[in-house]
């Protein structure tokens, strides 16, 4: 009885083992399947502006992102769920930030997507060492991943669009602009690299202004009319759209979307021009613009469809155009679905058993989860509806290209720009790389006030006003470099001459406009007329001086040159006379020493191949050893100067003379010409010492420099014009006046375009000027634009051209050493006579000896065959006169 009480008492502990175990496995099998099903349902936060139009769009796509993961079982697991918990920040950082709070206390999200604003996204970044925040929308180079290592940017930086922005500016060829932007994180954090970009390509920002996001019309009005008043034309935009949408408004109102104006603006208001008003969009006619560039796929085109069909059951308002912001709010949900399917289960377990008893944001603790999942985002790569989904550093990778656009009544393409090929007006999509150069121009632009033409920039003068002044020196004579005139009708100041051509045609090059004013400089007080000229420039009472104002070392130190547009150096004027020669050996100098012995050769060889063909048949060129030489030498000399009175048998021996006689007198009249040239020079250069020189008015600079020139006690009077300078020339130095005039080319130009038939140049080899150039104020921003203009005229030969009007016998731009240099004849020049002659004689010479040959082998042979005894017959019976005398000479005996 004992055992069986025992044994019931065992099975009954042994059944309730059993129980518990099976009561312990199925409490096990419900934590399992409980966490089975958590595992698969992620909680997402979504805060957004809901009163804004993106904020809106991206709420409706993140929700049809929502229904086609549901749908997708191929791509996404069938278990996976993310449940969307939206909230409205209503565009404010603090709102924002009280969302997602409240999203991470009571809903447990894993994740948050959408701080639409950079000031949000930099707010709640702080939040990324606890959760994923994944933007869309905001692109401030100030948001890094390296300061929040947890924060993704599904949307392009800032930074990326900079050099299209610069490539575009360059294109227009625009060098001075103001930037207008946003004074708050997303307007300036591109400002550092924009000056940089536009600095790099020869684009100066002269003026910045930023608007704060709340400023009122009032404000926004007031800082246009600064712009007005410093003439600025040329305008790089980069604000939010609600900003935009009031700026443009005002713009419009005050003129500045009229012709001659040019405006550029960033992304951030061309990706939402579809959702701005029809009244904006009106404002904005002309404007031109950059976006990112989505590639169009089947994908997308499908999505659009979806996108009216939802627009046209629920809402009957207008249905807007899908922008960029939605496509990228789009693949933000795909890119974190993906990455939360790769994520382990005891991962996901670990994440969500700490943060059920948060209170405040201090006390929300870090979750393991969030930074695997950064990671697994990081690394995912796939295609969206905007494209590519690769991430790097944190952020979208930069676009395969940006589309250039033109608001014309609609946002109309006109090129597109890579970081590759540059701007361009096509884009083959297979290789982006493998651009045509033929195609790499933009389509036509209608700029503000439908103006077709692109608006030239303008250099700012705050301190002179709208127009520069330019100084003007007055001269009484040289009037073709600067005339001042005062016109009796309108008493207006008429100023011409070849510095003011040169200036006017140097501006119009500019890629900007610029408006000035001469102004005459009175007469100087001091004495140094041009020294005082350019120390007005260096107190800047005048922007600029335009006229004969040589470039010094000393003016540099006070003013800016541009670079010289004429000729630089001076020269001599004298006169045009001949006169002996001092050297006794001038004769000897036309030609060179190789040449004259070539010359002496040709003449023996020519003399001893004309005796070689007649000697043997002209009594001529027979009798002695010592009269044949010096007939050989007696004939071909004598060629130079008079005919022959020795008669040619031979026709072979006058082929060479005629041609010995063409080579003779191609040579003398060479000899003749150069000789000519080199007594005249020669005795232009060699002016005796004592002789006076003479200067022009304020030629102080060359005066200074000669002082150890070769003339004795050289004098100074000033020669204040063109008529001045010839009468002194014309009297010479015995008669009170100059045996010369010695100044910088620019003045001897002017003087010999009236005289150029008495009076030639020289220029001395013992001091060189530096040229005339335009001055400016030091620092002056016009001083390389001008310089590049200048270089412009001349590489088109328009400065010549310049030249030519007002001189018309001499140019300030050509080269004058052959007025006094005259190069030697050398043998190189006259080698093809004498190769002529050379081959002429030698035939004449060869053909002679073989014919001679022939006739004397013709001649034994008419000997050998008469028979003996007519050899030794009588006189009487010598041949007939049929035989040539010649042969009777050679074999009698």
């Amino acid at each position: 009885m004992q055992l069986t009480m025992e044994l019931e008492r065992l099975a009954r502990i042994f059944f309730l083992l059993a129980m518990f175990h099976a009561f312990n496995s199925i409490d096990w099998s419900m934590a399992q399947n409980t966490h089975h099903r958590r595992r698969h349902h992620i909680h997402v936060g979504v805060i957004l502006d809901m009163e804004s139009p993106v904020g809106e769009m991206a709420q409706q796509c993140t929700t049809m992102a929502i229904t086609d993961l549901n749908a997708s079982a191929s791509h996404i697991n069938h278990h996976l769920k993310l449940i969307l918990h939206p909230r409205n920040s209503m565009g404010q950082p603090l709102k924002a930030l009280s969302s997602a709070v409240d999203l991470l206390e009571n809903e447990q999200v894993e994740a948050l997507i959408g701080p639409q604003t950079s000031e949000e996204a930099e707010l709640l970044a702080e939040l990324g060492d606890r959760v994923p925040i994944i933007s869309f929308s905001a692109s401030s180079p100030f948001l890094s991943s390296d300061k929040n290592p947890n924060f993704i940017r599904m949307t392009t930086n800032d930074n990326f669009q900079v050099g299209a922005i610069a490539a575009l500016v360059q294109e227009f060829g625009w060098r001075e602009l103001v930037i207008i932007h946003e004074d708050s994180s997303y307007g300036n954090g591109i400002i550092p690299d924009l000056l940089l970009t536009l600095a790099e390509g020869n684009a100066r920002v002269a003026h910045r202004t930023a608007i704060p996001p709340q400023a009122r019309d009032i404000y926004v009005e007031a800082q246009l009319y600064k712009l007005m008043a410093l003439s600025a034309n040329i305008f790089i935009v980069h604000m939010s759209a609600s900003l935009a949408s009031r700026f443009f408004l005002k713009v419009n109102e005050l003129g500045m979307m009229s012709a001659g104006y040019g405006w550029i603006v960033t992304d951030g208001i061309v990706n939402e021009l579809p959702v701005m008003d029809q009244s904006v969009l009106d404002s904005m006619q002309g404007v031109v613009g950059i976006r990112p560039y989505i590639p169009p796929s089947e994908r997308l085109c499908n999505f659009s469809l979806m996108w009216r069909n939802s627009f046209f059951r629920n809402q009957h308002h207008q249905i807007p155009d899908i922008n960029v912001y939605c496509l990228w709010a789009y693949d933000s949900v795909w890119a974190l679905a993906k990455a939360a399917y790769h994520l382990s289960p005891i991962t996901s377990m670990q994440k969500n058993d700490a943060a059920n008893k948060l209170a405040h944001l201090a006390a929300i603790p870090s979750r393991p989860t969030g930074s695997d999942l950064v990671c697994t985002i990081l690394s995912g790569k796939f295609m969206g509806l905007s494209g590519e989904i690769q991430l790097k550093n944190g952020q979208l990778q930069q676009p395969v290209a940006f589309e250039i656009v033109n608001i014309v009544g609609r946002v109309k393409r006109i090129g597109f720009w890579t970081q590759s090929n540059g701007i361009m007006r096509g884009l083959n999509r297979s290789s982006v790389a493998t651009q045509s150069p033929s195609v790499r121009k933009m389509a036509s632009i209608e700029w503000p006030g439908s103006s077709l033409a692109v608006p030239k920039g303008q250099r700012f003068m705050p301190k002179t006003g709208k127009r520069m002044r330019i100084g003007i020196p007055i001269k009484r004579g040289f009037k073709e470099l600067v005339g001042v005139e005062l016109d009796p009708e309108t008493n207006a100041t008429i100023v011409t001459g070849l510095c003011i051509d040169v200036f006017k045609a140097a501006i119009d090059l500019l890629p900007y406009e610029v408006k000035f004013d001469f102004i005459p400089f009175p007469n100087s007080t001091t004495g140094s007329y041009y020294e005082d000229l350019i120390y007005h420039v260096y107190l800047q009472q005048y922007d600029a001086v335009v006229g004969d104002i040589t470039i010094t070392a000393n003016r540099s130190l006070y003013v800016d040159f541009t670079m010289p547009f004429t000729e630089t150096g001076i020269a001599m004027i004298v006169p045009i006379e001949t006169s002996r020669s001092a050297n006794m050996w001038i004769f000897l100098q036309p030609l060179t020493v190789d040449l004259w012995l070539v010359i002496g050769a040709f003449f023996v060889f020519t003399g001893c191949v004309v005796w070689t063909i007649e000697h043997n048949d002209n009594n001529e060129f027979k009798g002695p050893l010592s009269q044949q030489i010096g007939m050989v030498m007696w004939y071909s000399f004598s060629t130079l100067f008079f005919a022959q009175r020795e008669k040619l048998t031979s026709n072979l021996s006058k082929v060479v003379v005629i041609v010995w006689l063409f080579v003779v007198l191609i040579l003398t009249s060479s000899y003749t010409a150069n000789l000519s040239s080199m007594l005249t020079v020669h005795q232009l250069q060699a002016l005796p010492k004592g002789e006076s020189i003479g200067f022009t008015v304020d030629s102080k600079l060359v005066r200074t420099d000669l002082i150890n020139v070769p003339f004795k006690n050289p004098s100074f009077p000033p020669l204040e014009t063109v008529g001045d300078c010839a009468n002194a020339l014309r009297d010479g130095s015995r008669n009170g006046g100059f045996s010369a005039i010695i100044d910088e080319i620019p003045y001897v130009k002017v003087f010999l375009s009236k005289y150029s038939a008495q009076y030639t140049m020289v220029e001395p080899s013992y001091n060189s000027t530096n040229g005339f150039g335009f001055a400016f104020p030091k620092g002056s921003p016009f001083v390389p634009d001008m310089s590049a203009s200048i270089a412009k005229l001349r590489e088109d030969g328009k400065l010549h051209l310049i030249s030519q009007n007002w001189f018309q016998n001499h140019s300030l731009f050509t080269n004058q050493d052959s007025a006094t240099k005259v190069a030697r004849l050398d043998l190189y020049s006259f080698r093809g006579l004498f190769l002529i002659t050379g081959i002429t004689s030698t035939v004449a010479v060869t053909v002679s000896y073989k014919f001679r040959k022939k006739e004397s082998t013709t001649v034994q042979h008419e000997v050998a065959d008469q028979p003996v005894e007519e050899k030794f017959s009588p006189v009487s019976d010598i041949p007939s006169r049929r035989t040539s005398s010649k042969h009777i000479r050679r074999y009698s005996y």
